[in-house]
């Protein structure tokens, strides 16, 4: 008996919390696709999906099904097995990412001390399955696209990288959970990082749009030039589990930069009626904030040149961010006049 309560049960717990973020999550995604093509449909003055359920709904699961009932085509020349592992690894290293993303006080499946690098880490292999489809594909095309995403996502990496230093330093800590708890000021919304760490907040937000390979930076996915990309030669479920992974690295974007820079769950002032609201509905109404700015960006603003994103990257973002390090050190370490940033549990 002390067996099964010792080893079994804590995994079949784990297990179920496993599943039931894994529904939510993917459910969630469904609406969040399906905000997506209703949000760039409004800017273009047009219906957006409309027929399939009431308002078009359920446009999402009708996808769903029509990729899971064609069939997959490989082409002769590919390398089968990684021609199919790619899309998975995509897909699993996306959904794996959420195990530490705490929507609440102890919603968490894994609360680690660690979970900003993991994250970190988890996020940076994603480069690996576009690497491997690209050279899987055995065909020109999708190669050179999947080096140009690979370039694309390290560079942006870094200067992520840059920013979420930036916030350990003000925080303390590489737990996400205490990194939110560090925001409970008595200012409520303007204790978050997003007041005094605005201009990181803004490269982490055009950072992310390039890591996750979203307009005005789909340069990987560019008709004009590409042909679709790394994904030109996939189809049916393969293509639905890019597109599903694409989409959960942005929702994981979305979280991180709520955890990091809006206060995760915290309420926008600390009182009464604001505090009687559940922190998991303020966390999901401020990552549905970050996903209209990123709808919105894609609808607005036009695709770079491969080497303007470059430039950006390189001569703007790592310069700027590396700064921002040391001047946050800086005022950490030796005060601030008007102490708007005072060290937390020092």
């Amino acid at each position: 008996m002390d067996f099964f309560t010792t080893y079994v049960w804590p995994v079949i717990v784990i297990a179920a919390e496993s599943l039931l973020l894994l529904v939510v999550l993917l459910v969630a995604i469904a609406y969040v696709l399906y905000a997506d093509r209703k949000i760039w449909a409004a800017v273009q003055m047009r219906r957006g999906p409309n027929v399939v359920g009431p308002w078009g709904l359920f446009q999402s699961f009708a996808d769903l099904l029509k990729f899971v009932l064609k069939e997959p085509v490989i082409p002769a020349g590919a390398n089968k097995g990684v021609f199919l592992l790619a899309p998975l690894v995509s897909c699993v290293l996306a959904l794996a990412a959420w195990a530490v993303i705490p929507v609440n006080v102890g919603w968490v499946i894994a609360n680690i001390n660690v979970g900003i690098l993991y994250i970190f880490a988890i996020s940076s292999l994603g480069v690996y399955g576009i690497i491997m489809a690209g050279w899987a594909s055995n065909s020109k095309y999708p190669f050179l696209a999947a080096l140009r995403s690979a370039a694309q996502m390290v560079s942006y990496e870094v200067s992520i990288g840059f920013v979420i230093i930036t916030v350990l330093l003000v925080a303390g800590s590489l737990n996400l959970s205490q990194i939110v708890e560090a925001q409970n000021g008595k200012y409520g919304l303007f204790s978050w990082y997003w007041l005094p760490l605005l201009p990181m907040f803004v490269i982490f937000y055009v950072s992310a749009l390039a890591e996750t390979n979203r307009p005005p930076f789909d340069l990987v996915e560019a008709e004009s030039e590409l042909v679709a990309g790394f994904m030109v030669e996939y189809g049916s479920t393969p293509y639905m589990m890019f597109m599903l992974g694409e989409y959960v690295a942005i929702s994981t974007m979305c979280a991180m930069a709520t955890i990091l820079f809006l206060g995760g769950w915290l309420p926008p002032a600390p009182f009464a009626p604001f505090t009687w609201v559940p922190g998991v509905v303020w966390f999901v109404l401020k990552a549905l904030f970050m996903f209209f700015l990123f709808a919105m960006a894609k609808a607005i603003v036009p695709r770079y040149r491969y080497d303007q994103l470059m430039r950006l990257g390189w001569k703007v973002f790592l310069p700027l961010s590396l700064a921002m390090v040391v001047i946050v050190a800086a005022v950490l370490q030796f005060g601030l006049p008007f102490g708007l940033l005072a060290p937390q549990g020092g």
